[in-house]
């Protein structure tokens, strides 16, 4: 299949991006490099290129029973304009993928990870149920992240809309730069920040007015490699990495937004199982030590025995140490045990933390 091109990889060339195949795109990973892109975030502010996420819109009568269905999270409590963090799982507990629900006036967006776009669509049009109509609009939209400390300062500076009253895990939609849009007020950084989505053939405008409205707090665009590292010291979870099919939402430390007694969906019976009988294990945040830093793959060790694998990790540019996360046994959970994390055939000292691991 021909790799993909977002609406703004001309914008990605032209700024020196190292571009890399990645979920059938070709994605900006670092244009100065990923430790003084992520300082820029948590510092002033940056622009991400995330265009290459799958947008859903749901429609009909029985949209929000079709949600409830086929997600973990209780739909019912979206208020108009709410945005909500969910999960779709296989009827094992498994995860089929993270996601954000968006509630509009006369309809739901669903947003979803790239790499799982093909499934995802599968997945909720085999379950689909009457009264609802399902629409895969990905092709059609630009998604753009602002995130850092002066985002706000940043954007206001382009639309009439008072930013102040979007709060968190909400949105609006007004003219950004002219063009009409969807604001919302999320991110996965863990800092203030605003997504924003247009038609395609807005992107580059929008782009460019962003950049130079943030020109003064030193804005820079920044790639999916300071995105990793940035959501990993926030300990949010990477779809493939933290979570998938093996993985359920009660171990992965999803409990938060899996509704057991909402009502029937997809999954229930089993999670409520796996909750009954207690968790086996769980994924846990470490630190590590000097220079020594984990990668994804890497082999988690206790008392001489194999006791798990790192599922996601890296050095740290914040707090300027290796960290990572790995499911253990529950008993090895608990903050202050300590494990060996296998690094070219040496195994090197780390200890559970607390987490999030950078903390404002």
């Amino acid at each position: 299949m021909e790799t993909r091109k977002t609406a703004l990889y001309d914008v990605h060339q032209q700024a020196g991006a190292k571009l890399v195949e990645f979920a059938g795109y070709y994605m900006p990973i670092q244009y100065r490099g990923i430790i003084e892109e992520h300082r820029r975030v948590r510092t002033t502010v940056g622009l991400f290129d995330v265009s290459h996420m799958g947008e859903f819109i749901v429609k009909g009568p029985n949209a929000e029973a079709f949600l409830q269905k086929i997600t973990i999270n209780d739909v019912s409590k979206v208020d108009v304009r709410q945005v909500q963090y969910s999960a779709m799982c296989y009827p094992e507990g498994g995860i089929v993928d993270d996601l954000l629900i968006y509630r509009f006036p006369d309809h739901y967006l669903m947003v979803v990870n790239a790499a799982n776009l093909d499934k995802d669509w599968e997945w909720a049009n085999r379950h689909l149920i009457g009264g609802v109509t399902l629409t895969n609009e990905s092709d059609r939209y630009s998604l753009l992240a602002l995130q850092g400390p002066m985002a706000q300062k940043t954007l206001q500076k382009l639309t009439a809309l008072d930013l102040n009253k979007i709060d968190y895990y909400w949105l609006d939609e007004a003219e950004a730069a002219g063009v009409p849009m969807m604001i919302s007020r999320t991110g996965y950084t863990g800092e203030l920040g605003y997504e924003l989505m247009m038609p395609n053939e807005s992107a580059v405008k929008v782009w460019k007015a962003v950049m130079a409205a943030g020109a003064e707090f030193d804005i820079e665009p920044i790639g999916l490699g300071a995105r990793d590292t940035l959501r990993l010291e926030m300990k949010y979870c990477l779809y493939g990495n933290d979570i998938d099919q093996t993985t359920n939402p009660l171990e992965a430390g999803l409990g938060w937004i899996t509704k057991l007694n909402k009502g029937e969906f997809i999954s229930r019976e089993a999670l409520l199982q796996i909750k009954a009988a207690g968790l086996k294990r769980k994924l846990i945040g470490f630190d590590m030590p000097g220079r020594a830093f984990p990668r994804h793959g890497y082999a988690i060790y206790s008392g001489g025995e194999r006791v798990g694998v790192v599922t996601s990790g890296t050095f740290s540019p914040s707090l300027e140490k290796g960290i990572g996360t790995g499911y253990v046994p529950v008993e090895l959970a608990a903050v202050g045990t300590p494990l060996e994390i296998e690094i070219r055939n040496s195994r090197m000292p780390a200890t559970v933390c607390e987490t999030p691991f950078y903390k404002k």
